[in-house]
């Protein structure tokens, strides 16, 4: 009985810590006015074989794409820092067909919350596409 030969497929994660934005999210209008500071850090499943194997950019995903794309979607007002988030991974998953897996950590810097709260954040993620 013959072994079948495996391929083995070369798996990474790049992670993209502390992307700084200044927004206008939040459910008050006031919100909508003055803005706050955000912080966006994400988390990226990908195939690095070929872009390790030939140093290729092209073959794997490119962090300043991510930035731009997590910028844009960020200029976009929502009352809800989970929409922004779902937001964020629709749109990577969309423009760059390499993710297989994202994961999206959005971080809103003193909220305007009686009582003070430092930050609060929502992680979601989501699947792309098959590499």
């Amino acid at each position: 009985m013959r072994a079948e030969k495996t391929e083995l497929i070369f798996m990474g994660t790049i992670n993209i810590h502390g992307i700084e934005v200044y927004a206008y999210h939040g459910c008050m209008e006031e919100e909508a006015i003055i803005g706050g500071h955000y912080t966006v850090d994400v988390k990226i499943e990908t195939d690095f074989e070929e872009a390790a194997l030939n140093d290729d950019i092209t073959k794997t995903v490119d962090y300043v794409q991510v930035n731009a794309i997590v910028r844009r979607e960020m200029a976009i007002r929502s009352k809800l820092i989970e929409a922004v988030g779902k937001r964020i991974i629709d749109a990577l998953v969309k423009e760059i067909a390499r993710i297989k897996l994202v994961e999206v950590t959005l971080t809103k810097i003193n909220p305007p919350v009686k009582g003070g709260i430092e930050n609060v954040s929502v992680v979601l993620s989501g699947g792309g596409k098959a590499v």
